[in-house]
């Protein structure tokens, strides 16, 4: 047990994180992505929700701030009509450690979202997360100041 990190990173996460690099990217799938067969590294952690993880990932890791979308959702396939307030959730976690805010965000389609995880993501994290189009792509940035 550590002092000061999120008891909901397990050693296998911080392992991954610690490990990445500026620019590495991170994937935290919702319950319905396929993240065996898109993840170089499968990380489960079925009982949590995206926003617990982000949040708790945002307090060890920056994102980038030499690219203008350090984060990136899953865009809604043309023609679905669901909902997606998760959406808004992020944008307040996010603010809360990067000033820009919802600036932080873009978006990528469907199929090129599972492209860039499988090219790009050191890992996928896999949620419990029941909510649709929840996938979220994580770009660190660099740590200035470690303590």
């Amino acid at each position: 047990m550590l002092k000061g990190i999120p008891k909901i990173l397990s050693p296998e996460l911080l392992k991954v994180l610690c490990e990445m690099g500026h620019g590495d990217e991170i994937t935290i799938g919702d319950g319905n992505f396929p993240g065996h067969t898109n993840a170089k590294v499968e990380i489960r952690m079925d009982g949590h929700g995206v926003p617990e993880i982000l949040e708790a990932i945002l307090k060890v890791m920056p994102l980038d701030v030499y690219v203008d979308t350090p984060v990136m959702l899953m865009e809604k396939v043309p023609g679905d009509t669901v909902e997606t307030p998760i959406w808004d959730t992020y944008k307040e976690i996010v603010a809360k450690y990067d000033p820009r805010g919802e600036k932080c965000f873009g978006g990528i389609e469907r199929n090129a979202f599972y492209d860039r995880t499988r090219e790009k993501s050191c890992a996928v994290i896999m949620s419990g997360e029941s909510a649709l189009y929840a996938n979220i792509i994580l770009k660190k940035g660099v740590v200035i100041d470690a303590e």
